[in-house]
């Protein structure tokens, strides 16, 4: 039998909460992480009995650091490391620590708000929630921006091919790589742009999510530079949020991959360029604030865990 995957793959919520922590320095954690893994695995359980309608998740995943400091599994998912940033000539994806990530999704606030509580509860002996974004679906399923996110998906089978590890790192089949990204966008400037210039920087019609022709979309379109090929694809989960009385809207990146290599290819082409130099032109109006990678492991590591 395969490995049962944490719900990675499950299809974009009406409400999210994403949560990142860090653990205290010198305290003894691995209790409290034991204790945590069995909570997700009960929080998950619970949840498909008593709402089963509701679509609700909770997503964990560990960063470089604390799997160290944890003393998990050696050697490590191949590709996980602290993530390094990405320096262009103009931008940067910089890197920010995370030692845990949570990626709680549900139809209903409730569930969410109730899930965060309990993590919260618990981690708070021993970590500091450093991140806490809480997402929302806006109309179609468009970003701040105003365009559809996410139409570059995988579907079926693909999604599980692109979204989890497979048989090159048997150790760590049916988990996934997870990237988050938190971007701020200058609205303001965005609004000063025409509808027909928005939908050159992004490589799309806002009003009908149609892609540009090749010969039409500009080569530094955010859809020609983060397309980095149809075997090369990665699972987004992408969500809106927004304060209004801090002027500071946004777009939370999330992305499940079966190879980080997928991650840093897009990454290098949206901020170094391709060639170097033409970069991204969403970036002039969207500014990476956070960049952290982790890894998901399966619930039967999960399980494992919480017993060791």
């Amino acid at each position: 039998m395969n490995p049962e995957s944490q719900q990675t793959l499950a299809d974009t919520n009406s409400n999210t909460i994403f949560m990142v922590w860090n653990f205290k320095e010198n305290l003894e954690v691995k209790d409290i992480f034991n204790r945590l893994c069995k909570l997700v695995i009960n929080l998950n359980n619970s949840a498909a009995i008593r709402f089963p309608v509701s679509r609700a998740s909770c997503v964990m995943g560990i960063g470089y650091d604390a799997w160290l400091r944890l003393d998990l599994p050696v050697p490590l998912p191949k590709e996980l490391l602290d993530f390094i940033p990405v320096a262009g000539e103009k931008h940067t994806a910089v890197s920010s620590k995370g030692d845990l990530h949570f990626h709680i999704r549900a139809d209903s606030q409730s569930i969410c708000y109730d899930m965060a509580a309990e993590i919260s509860d618990l981690l708070n002996k021993v970590a500091v929630s450093v991140e806490e974004i809480k997402g929302f679906r806006y109309w179609d399923g468009r970003s701040i921006l105003g365009f559809v996110d996410g139409t570059e998906n995988p579907h079926g089978q693909e999604r599980e091919f692109f979204g989890v590890v497979g048989d090159d790192d048997p150790d760590y089949k049916g988990g996934s790589y997870l990237f988050v990204q938190k971007y701020i966008h200058d609205l303001t400037a965005w609004k000063e742009l025409s509808v027909q210039d928005q939908e050159k920087v992004i490589g799309r019609s806002k009003p009908n999510d149609i892609e540009m022709a090749d010969e039409v979309k500009p080569a530094n379109s955010h859809i020609a530079l983060a397309n980095v090929g149809d075997d090369l694809k990665i699972v987004r989960d992408n969500m809106p949020f927004g304060s209004m009385s801090k002027n500071e809207m946004g777009t939370y990146f999330i992305a499940y991959a079966s190879k980080f290599s997928t991650v840093q290819k897009m990454l290098n082409n949206m901020f170094i360029g391709s060639p170097i130099g033409n970069y991204d032109r969403i970036l002039d109006f969207s500014s990476p604030k956070t960049g952290s990678l982790f890894f998901v492991p399966t619930v039967d590591m999960m399980d494992e865990f919480s017993s060791n």
